[in-house]
């Protein structure tokens, strides 16, 4: 069952929390497919909103189902991108991942924060303001590979031309209270997996073999001792983590004829990611092996502005706070978005997403409701 829609005056009413339940319990477990977007749509068509749902990609990383909701108006054109597919409940759950239910003002359930109730919040502010110009970018696939997801709805909205003015990503920013942070840029993220070969032989002969450990030690230790940058006014400094050794040597008496490893960047918007995988390919080949990588994001800063000044606005006249404008945390698909216009995230609480017995105070969700309102007439304005 959906959420319930009723009409006020000329405008529909959406209660955010009935739609948040109601796509808690469309069970999404990353990629999305299906029911989920059956709720959405459902909520959606009655605000004017055209829908075009599409499924895209192959095996491994797909098929991948997408939402693109668009509705004309007057003023400018705001998107909204979000995604409906959660990653798995896991046990221990006091109560079902998939029940939505409420208890003692707290809305339960798998996605509750990351991020279908930023969602609903949304297409209930839609609902409120309908003379401004919405766009709805939601996928089944970010909290996976995202090979299909915001990545396709961005060239699918290349194809119907349809070019937003701003982009507002929903993801849970909020830290200690709804409204405390607005993220306007992301580090960027690459892996990189290193390999030395050598050659096998017996522990005794060690002349008669190449051991390849003492080089990946080498290697790593060249690594690790290297100092990317110290941060810069909008971002900290960049990471290099070694994330993952192997050399899978089940005998005692044998050296090894392979050894492995795997490193993880996080980078600010001082470096490129071909240029960081160049620089670590150069250091394995002084070693003697090779580097194979997938950069999953570039660094994004969309400079504190108009954008900027109108979400922090709208969240100090409902919730009386002065926004920290902050670059932490992992990725997300702004990444992609931020390629189109300029883009900030804004959303509910970060404290329970991906825990058990993930919730959102009903209350939030509702503030947050009348925040993103706010945000849609003065965009559109």
């Amino acid at each position: 069952m959906g959420a319930r829609t009723v009409r006020a005056g000329s405008r529909r009413v959406i209660d955010p929390v009935a739609l948040a339940a109601a796509l808690i319990r469309a069970d999404s477990i990353t990629p999305a497919r299906g029911a989920v977007f059956d709720v959405l749509e459902a909520a959606l068509q009655p605000l004017g909103f055209a829908i075009d749902r599409f499924v895209v990609g192959e095996a491994p990383d797909g098929p991948v189902e997408n939402l693109l909701a668009v509705r004309a108006g007057t003023g400018r054109h705001l998107a909204f991108a979000g995604h409906v597919d959660v990653v798995p409940p896991g046990e221990g759950w006091t109560g079902s991942p998939w029940s939505g239910e409420v208890r003692a003002g707290l809305l339960y359930g798998r996605g509750a924060v990351d991020m279908k109730g930023a969602i609903a919040a949304f297409v209930a502010a839609a609902a409120q303001e309908d003379r401004a110009p919405l766009s709805l970018i939601i996928t089944g696939d970010e909290e996976g590979p995202a090979t299909y997801g915001t990545v396709a709805l961005i060239a699918r909205m290349a194809a119907r031309g349809v070019a937003p003015d701003l982009c507002l990503v929903g993801e849970p920013t909020s830290a200690q209270r709804l409204g405390d942070t607005i993220k306007i840029g992301r580090r960027g993220s690459v892996n990189i997996w290193l390999s030395l070969e050598g050659r096998q032989g017996h522990v005794a002969y060690p002349h008669l073999a190449d051991n390849p450990v003492p080089r990946l030690v080498a290697m790593l230790a060249e690594i690790d001792a290297v100092v990317l940058d110290h941060g810069n006014r909008w971002f900290q400094p960049s990471n290099i983590e070694i994330t993952d050794l192997y050399v899978g040597n089940p005998a005692t008496n044998v050296i090894p004829a392979r050894a492995e490893a795997r490193i993880a960047i996080r980078f600010n918007d001082e470096h490129r990611g071909e240029a960081l995988v160049a620089r670590m390919a150069d250091i394995a080949a002084r070693h003697g092996g090779q580097a194979r990588a997938r950069i999953s994001g570039e660094a994004f800063l969309t400079p504190p502005g108009a954008l900027s000044e109108q979400v922090a606005g709208a969240i100090t006249r409902h919730t009386g706070l002065t926004p920290e404008l902050s670059t932490t945390g992992g990725t997300s698909d702004a990444r992609f978005l931020s390629r189109l216009c300029p883009t900030v995230e804004f959303g509910l609480l970060n404290a329970t997403m991906h825990q058990v017995d993930e919730a959102v105070a009903v209350e939030d969700v509702m503030t947050l409701t009348a925040i993103y309102a706010d945000i849609i007439r003065s965009v559109a304005a």
